[in-house]
């Protein structure tokens, strides 16, 4: 189920945009690389943990209908989505 307000492509870009222009210079990289990034696309609010449920959550508490994109700290991307990555048929 989506988001009432944004699609998936709008919470990408807002996020994207969030963590670039407000976010990056604000945190240290290298500490927190492979932590779970949260951030609230409308406020700007975000939390960091190990854990995404955890970031996710903490989030959720202060704003339970935010628009929250994740992101791994220093990857390129969060997760992958769908299965068979390296896999081979029989």
């Amino acid at each position: 189920m989506g988001h009432p307000r944004y699609s998936k492509e709008e919470i990408v870009q807002h996020g994207e945009e969030r963590y670039e222009q407000e976010i990056r210079g604000k945190i240290d990289e290298e500490s927190n690389k492979g932590k779970v990034l949260v951030i609230d696309i409308e406020t700007g609010e975000y939390e960091i943990d190990a854990d995404g449920l955890t970031a996710a959550r903490r989030a959720r508490a202060k704003h339970p209908d935010a628009a929250l994109y994740a992101k791994r700290i220093g990857a390129p991307a969060y997760a992958k989505i769908g299965g068979g990555w390296g896999t081979t048929k029989p």
